[in-house]
């Protein structure tokens, strides 16, 4: 018996959309059947992606997006369920990165990383959720998913990256709480926490002497790419994972198990 995939009539949200998984995200799920809306704070990236998505058959919606701006939050997704309708679908996918020594993290950076990674997230489903949780209320039935994506940075320490493994840490640990308070409405919450996946933001660098002695040191000798969490993305997106609620998955090519 197949399970099959097919998203008409859903609306997601997808974060952090205008570049590397975040559009990956986006098209997925609009290739699916959902109605995706996209946001970021690049809005000329999103009105790209839109068309794209738009001239493969799919529907899209464009929205500002800061999410280290709780009135932008707010004001983002009144406007997405003003313009696609009430969200099923939370793809919580914000994230920066710096690069440097815990000695050498200063204020500005450890707010950068932890204002859009932790607090950002945070606030994203905490806001989708509280519209989930009075629509649950009115129909007991109605199924509600929000996916962060975390990091397997979260799960295991790398080097010059602590600030951002911590912030990463938090999102599992969040995942899992919200899961907790939020289930009995519906509301499944669970988190991917991909390895090394290669997009054009990381291309040069994978690319360089740098990189190659990092993809020399995984398990595999090798990075993922974006299409490889496709399959994973409509799992938990969809109505069969109803029983899924506060898992986080790796999808790192084995490297968390070392």
């Amino acid at each position: 018996m197949g399970i099959e995939v097919n998203f008409e009539g859903k609306i997601a949200l997808i974060t952090g959309a205008s570049s590397g998984l975040g559009a990956r995200f986006a098209k997925v799920l609009a290739q699916a059947g959902a109605q995706v809306v996209l946001a970021a704070r690049r809005v000329d990236r999103l009105k790209e992606l839109r068309a794209e998505i738009e001239s493969d058959g799919g529907a899209a919606h464009v929205v500002t997006l800061d999410v280290t701006d709780y009135a932008s939050i707010k004001s983002a997704i009144a406007h997405a369920e003003t313009e696609a309708g009430p969200i099923d679908i939370l793809v919580n996918n914000s994230g920066v990165s710096t690069t440097q020594r815990l000695v050498d993290v200063t204020p500005e950076d450890y707010a950068y990383v932890m204002d859009t990674n932790q607090r950002g997230a945070f606030f994203v489903a905490q806001e989708t959720a509280k519209r989930m949780i009075i629509r649950a209320k009115g129909d007991p039935k109605k199924q509600h998913r929000i996916i962060n994506i975390a990091s397997v940075a979260g799960l295991r320490v790398l080097p010059q990256i602590g600030i951002y493994c911590m912030s990463k840490a938090a999102v599992v640990h969040m995942t899992k709480s919200m899961a907790v308070e939020w289930g009995k409405y519906g509301i499944n919450v669970n988190a991917i926490c991909p390895g090394y996946i290669g997009t054009e933001i990381n291309a040069e660098h994978f690319n360089s002497e740098q990189g190659q002695a990092l993809v020399n040191m995984l398990p595999r000798k090798r990075v993922g790419k974006p299409e490889d969490l496709d399959g994973l993305l409509l799992l938990l997106a969809g109505e069969e994972s109803h029983f899924i609620n506060g898992s986080i998955v790796a999808a790192d090519d084995g490297m968390s198990a070392f």
